[in-house]
């Protein structure tokens, strides 16, 4: 789960650097292509849904990295508890195993 979280993460980010690269500062890029009076996508629109998939993009961004930092931190949380349940059943096992070769009676006796 972490793992496709981080790649969602990923692909979002490389949309997001296409996004800003797209635009430009001081309103031109490719809003200045449309500045056009009479084409349906002016440039105002364009400008406007560019800023808004930007603000999704970062959203998105933002949201997936916490939740990946959740699932991670449940994930070593779950691996820590078997590792230490698998040390006790270690050390369990090896101190009835001496417990009893020692109460095991010789048959010489």
């Amino acid at each position: 789960m972490y793992t496709l979280f981080i790649t969602l993460i990923i692909i979002a980010s490389i949309l997001l650097v296409l996004l800003v690269l797209i635009q430009n500062s001081k309103g031109g890029g490719l809003a200045a292509d449309f500045a056009s009076g009479n084409q349906v996508m002016g440039a105002p629109k364009t400008a406007d849904f560019l800023e808004k998939a930007t603000w999704t993009l970062v959203t998105v961004i933002a949201v997936l990295s916490i939740l990946a930092v959740g699932v991670h931190k449940s994930d070593v949380r779950e691996q820590q508890q078997e590792g230490q349940s698998a040390i006790s059943n270690q050390v369990q096992d090896a101190a009835a195993e001496q417990e009893a070769a020692t109460a095991t009676p010789e048959f010489g006796e």
